[in-house]
């Protein structure tokens, strides 16, 4: 294969969000076809990323500054599948809030292009250039809808904060640069030996830009306010795809040229895990607004996949890959049933107006109460056996106490989804929901529900994936 084969995937995506700018711009209202040309172009990378990478063994392009190899196969996959299906369900919702506008698609890929490029950096410029694609593109998500005060509060807070992180990590990436004299992971590895405790300074501000990045505490405070001032459809991308590839930059960042650092990265990670897995549980409880109580809901089970990484093992790695995949399963789902309550072209995301759900809307409810038990951890769901890989890799590497917390921390969320059970099941009704709702909408919901539900009959299916991944 040559070098341009294996970029093919980046290569077609930017070339589609070119074509569609060309078409937007000379063809008037083009929104739909430009909506349905988009999800045809990102079927069309999966597919080219599977065929021309998912064979293919570490192979290391441009200078060594970009690595395809599995990881980078399955995580771009899994990008792609997930950006899909958040532009597939996000039809209606912008139509009836008069934002369904070319830009939209067009954004969401610019995005996705900027996570694959993070997704395959071997390098911390490449890694960057990503990181920005990925940021812009996000900033102008998120205050999308521009009638909506929230939403241009939600983009604006998002941008000056992000804005801070970034140059945190660039700081981070300038030290790094400045002790190792290169920038390519392979290279800053070779150069440990002299500079061991220098380059523990850009770590830490590289790992301070990433947990902003993945909303871990404590540097987690613009996620309750942008998720709830954006528009729902762009709230669901937030939780899903972005935390794809910074995970994977998490993996490549301290497992090439640091593992040999990992007494002074360990204890970070740790301490990330442990104050987002109790302030996530905790914070939740007061939340009255469900897309505030899922933005913590997602700080705590950003917890869980950094105990994931922490261990410093292949099954600590492979345990927080699982635990992203059922998570974003049960995130497309959650987000479904919110998508979902509808009344006269006005949406509802308040917990109360979940009251009494059950006796007008049976199918939805249960929908409902299988993804939040799931999310709570409750056997034998789907939920439950991520959690349950998650601590036995800890454990594996008696790391007793993170175990302790994260046990204590699903017991204490436990409470908060458990509680909107109880209001969808036991409070009064309130008036039905609007039930015309898209295909996509009712397949996406219907889909996750039943994988997080049957997942205990074929777990090894997903292991098995995961388990050809070997970093160290």
């Amino acid at each position: 294969m040559t070098n341009l084969e294996l970029v093919f995937p980046e290569i077609f995506l930017s070339l589609s969000i070119m074509f569609l700018l060309i078409l937007g711009v000379f063809k008037k209202d083009s929104s739909k076809l430009i909506q349905n040309l988009s999800l045809v172009f990102l079927i069309i990378t999966a597919v080219i990323t599977f065929n021309e990478t998912i064979k293919a063994e570490e192979v290391y392009l441009f200078n060594d500054s970009i690595l395809i190899d599995y990881l980078s196969s399955i995580m771009k996959i899994m990008t792609l599948f997930a950006a899909f299906l958040v532009l597939s369900i996000s039809s209606n919702y912008l139509r009836i809030f008069k934002i369904f506008k070319i830009e939209y698609p067009i954004l969401i890929l610019s995005s996705v292009l900027g996570m694959m490029v993070m997704i395959s950096s071997n390098d911390l410029i490449v890694f960057y250039m990503g990181l920005e694609l990925q940021s812009l593109a996000l900033y102008v998500l998120a205050s999308f809808n521009r009638d909506q005060l929230k939403s241009s509060e939600a983009g604006l807070k998002y941008f000056v904060l992000s804005a801070l992180s970034s140059g945190l990590l660039l700081y981070g990436c300038s030290l790094i640069y400045g002790f190792t004299g290169s920038t390519n992971f392979n290279l800053i590895a070779n150069e440990l030996n002299s500079n061991e405790y220098v380059l523990t300074f850009g770590i830490v501000f590289i790992l301070v830009g990433l947990s902003f990045k993945i909303s871990a505490v404590p540097f987690h405070m613009w996620a309750p306010d942008v998720y709830e001032g954006s528009p729902t459809s762009v709230t669901l991308f937030f939780t899903m795809v972005p935390k794809i590839a910074a995970l994977t930059v998490f993996i490549r960042f301290l497992y090439v040229p640091f593992l040999n650092l990992i007494d002074q990265w360990q204890m970070i990670l740790i301490f990330l895990s442990i104050a987002s897995m109790i302030f996530g549980a905790i914070a939740a409880i007061g939340q009255t607004n469900l897309k505030r109580l899922i933005a913590y809901s997602s700080i705590g089970h950003v917890g869980y996949i950094l105990a994931g990484l922490a261990t410093g093992s292949n099954d600590g790695i492979q345990s927080s890959i699982t635990y992203i995949t059922i998570y974003i399963l049960m995130n497309l789902g959650l987000f479904s049933c919110l998508l979902m309550m509808r009344r006269k072209n006005e949406y509802y995301e308040n917990i109360e107006d979940l009251s009494g759900l059950s006796k007008n809307h049976p199918l939805l409810s249960l929908s409902l109460l299988i993804i939040l038990f799931s999310l709570a951890g409750i056997p034998p769901l789907a939920g439950f056996f991520v959690k349950f890989y998650i601590f036995k890799s800890v454990l594996e590497q008696s790391m007793y106490f993170l175990a302790i917390v994260g046990l204590l921390s699903t017991v204490i969320a436990a409470f908060y989804y458990l509680r909107i059970i109880k209001i969808i099941y036991f409070d009064k009704e309130k008036e039905k929901y609007d039930t015309d709702h898209s295909l996509w909408l009712k397949f996406s919901l219907t889909t996750s529900t039943l994988l997080i539900l049957i997942y205990f009959i074929f777990p090894s299916q997903l292991i098995e994936v995961v388990s050809r991944i070997n970093i160290i």
